[in-house]
């Protein structure tokens, strides 16, 4: 049986700003932030617009991924949406770093982290 992924997902809030984070099941989690029961960031920042999402198979990669999108400058994580390319490199730069640090340890990696199906 294979393990739940995880979803890197981008969100535009009402207010304009963008939220970056990682979720299970996308759909719920935007509920809780809706409700109020997310992130802190997002109380009060609704309704949100799904902007770009990110499936990974483990949380480990997704949290990388999460990391590094929230690195990037606003113009450059709308980039992200424009340029969904942009995203996958992104994802590749992350999972070479793991792999890297793995192969370090004595252990491979291999690719744990795909494209969503479009929403």
């Amino acid at each position: 049986m294979r393990p739940p992924s995880y979803v890197v997902y981008l969100l535009a809030c009402a207010d304009g700003t963008l939220y970056c984070g990682i979720a299970r099941d996308v759909q719920a989690r935007i509920a809780e932030h809706t409700a109020g029961k997310g992130a802190r960031y997002t109380r009060g920042r609704g309704p949100f617009v799904l902007l770009a999402t990110r499936r990974c198979r483990d949380q480990s990669l997704a949290l990388r991924i999460e990391y590094a999108v929230k690195q990037l400058p606003r113009a450059e994580k709308l980039a992200l949406v424009a340029e969904p390319a942009r995203l996958e490199r992104i994802a590749r730069r992350a999972l070479r770093q793991r792999a890297a640090r793995a192969a370090g340890a004595g252990t491979g990696a291999g690719e744990s982290c795909r494209p969503s199906p479009s929403s």
